[in-house]
């Protein structure tokens, strides 16, 4: 069976996204390395945003889409997205396998290179407000449940905890079937039944976060979360 790719491609304005240009060179490198793998691209997703902006929720998309299938996130260009604090956070938490068409060798690994770095700057910072905080605490600052004020949680304190959590829960979910959102939508504006969704689902290659088939009951409840 031939692998399976996940495309990511992007371009930087909103005139360059509605023209097409740059997207669709991304597009040919894919498709090219594609070609000359022997591996299919499953599903092509494109992202138009500022690289000022750190939020993408095409990559989360892509990412999540990869993770579950256990497919290939594949990118036109290393430069235009490894470099991007955002991109390499997100690529080195999931966990999920990487290749660049321009450098195909420049992987997995050079993505943990350009992480080491940016941990590197954080350990540097964290060492510093360390200090800072045992100076203070020197001088008889008290800090966390040191405070008079810390040192029992009330019943509110562990209410609002325990929402926090469950909120946290709903977060972590709805990012693993982001790239699923807006298909079931669309399906079922369309009048399908929760199991011709999941058959939908099933034919176009995708799986839940367990890796197993769509069936009624799932698709009913990422419906409930599209609706809640």
């Amino acid at each position: 069976m031939a692998k399976s790719l996940i495309g990511y491609i992007r371009v930087s304005t909103k005139g360059q996204g509605e023209s097409g240009l740059g997207l669709e060179a991304q597009k040919a490198a894919i498709d090219a390395f594609a070609q000359q793998t022997g591996a299919l691209v499953a599903r092509l997703y494109v992202e138009v945003e500022s690289g000022r902006k750190n939020d993408r929720p095409q990559l989360a998309a892509a990412l999540a889409h990869a993770k579950r299938s256990k497919s290939t996130l594949v990118v036109a260009k290393l430069d235009r997205l490894a470099r991007n604090v955002a991109f390499t956070s997100a690529l080195m938490e999931s966990g999920v396998a990487f290749v660049a068409c321009d450098n195909p060798t420049a992987n997995n690994l050079t993505i943990h290179i350009l992480a080491a770095v940016a941990e590197d700057e954080a350990v540097r910072i964290s060492a510093r407000t360390k200090a800072a905080l045992e100076a203070y605490k020197a001088r008889g600052g008290k800090l966390g449940a040191t405070r008079p004020e810390c040192r029992n949680l009330t019943p509110e304190a562990r209410e609002r905890g325990a929402k926090a959590a469950a909120v946290a829960i709903t977060a972590k979910t709805d990012e693993a079937y982001a790239d699923l959102a807006p298909i079931v939508r669309e399906l079922r504006d369309k009048g399908l039944t929760q199991k011709a969704i999941a058959d939908e689902l099933n034919r176009q290659g995708h799986t839940t976060r367990q890796g197993k088939p769509w069936n009624q009951v799932q698709v009913l409840r990422v419906l409930r979360r599209l609706s809640a």
